[in-house]
């Protein structure tokens, strides 16, 4: 193991890592941060090459952000913001105002569904190495939350919600487009879904009946199909699941079923 060096400050955090060691994440500064009330320091998004601190640059007139993930390419993607109180949701002091893609130096706002980012925020989870971006998006009002594909070819795409629910989130991406992540209810009670070639499904509709598992979260989806992410028992017990497809060969089909296990 070894350790990261930071902005200066006292912490960073570490999201993900790339075939070629690079790693993306948050590092403190040793600034205060200049919004009323924060209780940390600034924080700014980074990525690590060879052991060796970088910082991206956020949004302009943005105080803080986060570097969410980075692909084979050095494509980076993240949110930027102003300091806030916790949110459990994300882990960050941070109201995501602006989802963001980094590349060859420059910092690219790639838009949002008409919110500013008060609830999920706007935020870039998951980056392919086709550079296509997934992660939430505010509605109009900041009255809810959509999950969304970006293209540099389509620009934001609202991915919609499974029937009859409220909101919800595109956490991951794989090579072929396909996009992970949850739908909600007006409750906020989430349920995995799959999105693929334009339609989203439940993930609890396809594995098997006699599983003891309900999907809640899907997180992530390789190039294999294979999905992970957190799944509930009848008990109340969470569990992390891995779904693997049973058969890939008829791509004609909207979704394949698959087996899930505890992890």
């Amino acid at each position: 193991m070894r350790k990261l060096p930071t902005l200066g400050g006292a912490n960073g955090f570490a999201n993900s890592v790339n075939n070629r060691g690079e790693v993306a994440g948050l590092a403190e500064t040793t600034l205060q941060d200049p919004t009323p009330g924060c209780p940390v320091l600034q924080f700014k998004p980074v990525i690590w090459k060879n052991g060796v601190v970088h910082e991206l640059d956020p949004y302009p007139g943005d105080t803080d952000g986060v570097a969410a993930q980075i692909n084979d390419r050095g494509q980076v993607v993240g949110a930027s913001g102003s300091c806030a109180s916790f949110n459990p949701n994300s882990g960050l002091y941070l109201v995501e105002n602006h989802a963001l893609l980094w590349e060859n130096g420059k910092v690219t706002d790639l838009g949002n569904l008409g919110g500013t980012g008060g609830i999920a925020g706007n935020h870039a989870c998951a980056i392919n190495n086709r550079g296509h971006v997934v992660g939430p998006s505010e509605l109009a009002d900041d009255a809810t939350f959509h999950g969304f594909l970006w293209t540099r070819e389509t620009g934001m795409r609202d991915l919609g919600t499974l029937p009859a629910d409220y909101a919800s989130l595109a956490l991951g991406i794989n090579e072929a487009g396909e996009v992970v992540g949850a739908s909600l209810d007006a409750d906020f009670n989430p349920r995995a879904m799959l999105w693929k070639k334009g339609v989203m499904a439940d993930l609890n509709t396809l594995i098997p009946t006699s599983s003891a598992l309900y999907l809640l979260l899907a997180n992530s989806i390789n190039s294999s199909g294979a999905i992970t992410g957190l799944a509930v028992t009848s008990s109340g017990e969470l569990h992390g699941f891995l779904a693997k497809p049973r058969c890939r060969a008829d791509e004609s089909e909207s979704t394949a079923p698959a087996t899930r296990r505890d992890q």
